[in-house]
């Protein structure tokens, strides 16, 4: 009989349903070298994250900077609280500094709103409500840490203004794209969907609690509109979620093709953790659990995930995520908090994937020294066009932060 027990710890082993524990030593270091690569690295002279390192060109390009350095930004606090390296503290200010430089100040239409571009394909046209509220938890937990209002202030008025001139409620859901230079809210035509000529409701929005911001602007100012806007937005996240507990409705998911986005859903599954601590509601809860479950079926045995999903399992290994892998950790771990100790197993993963993929400390490339892998291979004009992302470091440094505080529990 002991025989047989350790030829099948062996088996489970060999299928990777057994994953090693990273030590606490390790996953410090992993915070350690994540965090200097983002204050060394990633961060900019302005404050800004630099987004994404194509390798075959060697270069950077911006891809939606507001809300990658808003993520940094939360990153780094999580990092410092482990670390008490002032380091962090001072790179995550820095960042927070350019962010409120991004205020709209000299035009009315646009009083209090931060001009949150998207740039890359879309341009700089336009302001993305995702590309302000994915930013903004990072500046409210700049001013948690540093006592600095000016920085939740600013993300709270840009709430408002969106709330008055994004929010749908009849149909819960927010309009995505506002005008920068005039504040005309694109209700019928998305340059998200170019191809398509009439364009219906959920091509030009969305539910859009991505990041919170409304309940984080509810819990700095006190004002029980947004408090009431999140709820009807988190319920409309229940209405709208489907068997998978997906958002398949909503681009960058693809009903027609059967693909979803290995963060977006994520995004939303976050929120509905924070409504339940907003107000008690296990149905939040719940719908959150069936998101986790879908992407605990897309990690592979050694805790990856990959940029492209399908609901009926597969994947495609172009692109490797740690984004995800670190962002679905994120949802496991807080999810096995509340209980449901069936996500135990596939955050351990993400723990251990993290630390193992990550570039080395002594890369021959500066630009990549420390960095969680985060690759997009895509193809441009015949050229391949291969991306090292920030957001596995950024994403990343809050899950090991996070998994660093088991140690010591």
């Amino acid at each position: 009989m002991k025989r047989l027990t350790v030829l099948l710890m062996l088996l489970l082993v060999c299928a990777g349903s057994v994953q090693a524990r990273p030590s606490k030593e390790e996953v410090r270091r992993a915070i350690e070298e994540c965090a200097d690569y983002a204050i060394r690295v990633l961060l900019d002279d302005e404050g800004k994250s630099r987004c994404d390192y194509n390798m075959t060109l060697g270069k950077w390009f911006p891809y939606e900077e507001p809300w990658h350095t808003g993520q940094l930004i939360l990153g780094l606090l999580d990092a410092y609280r482990v670390t008490g390296d002032d380091a962090c503290l001072q790179a995550a200010r820095h960042a927070g500094d350019w962010w409120l430089s991004l205020e709209i100040k000299d035009n009315p239409a646009m009083q209090g709103m931060v001009g949150a571009t998207h740039g890359d394909a879309i341009g700089n046209d336009h302001i993305v409500f995702a590309t302000v509220s994915d930013g903004t938890p990072g500046i409210f937990e700049l001013s948690r840490v540093t006592g600095d209002p000016r920085y939740a202030a600013l993300a709270t008025s840009s709430a408002a203004w969106m709330l008055e001139h994004l929010y749908f409620p009849e149909k819960g859901v927010c309009y995505d794209l506002a005008d920068l230079r005039t504040g005309e809210v694109l209700t019928l035509n998305s340059p998200f969907h170019r191809e398509k000529p009439d364009q219906r409701l959920f091509d030009v929005s969305r539910p859009n609690t991505e990041g919170s911001l409304f309940k984080d602007a509810y819990e700095f100012s006190g004002e029980e509109r947004f408090r009431e806007a999140y709820v009807l937005l988190c319920d409309a996240l229940l209405k709208y979620q489907d068997r998978w507990g997906l958002w398949m409705d909503f681009m960058p998911n693809d009903r027609k093709e059967g693909s979803f986005h290995p963060r977006f859903n994520l995004w939303y599954a976050e929120s509905l953790l924070e409504c339940y601590d907003l107000t008690g509601d296990r149905r939040y809860l719940e719908a959150a659990a069936r998101t986790a479950r879908t992407y605990a079926k897309a990690q592979r045995p050694d805790g990856t995930l990959y940029y492209d999903n399908y609901v009926d399992g597969r994947y495609d290994k172009g692109s490797v995520c740690g984004s995800a892998v670190a962002f679905a950790g994120i949802l496991w771990m807080r999810l096995a908090g509340y209980g449901y100790e069936e996500f135990v197993a596939n955050y351990e993963r993400s723990a251990d994937w993290l630390v193992r993929n990550r570039y080395a400390a002594d890369h021959p490339d500066p630009n990549l020294r420390g960095a969680v892998v985060n690759t997009r291979m895509r193809s441009r004009k015949g050229i391949v066009w291969l991306t090292q992302r920030d957001v596995g470091t950024s994403f990343g440094l809050r899950f090991l932060s996070a998994y660093y505080q088991k140690f010591n529990q």
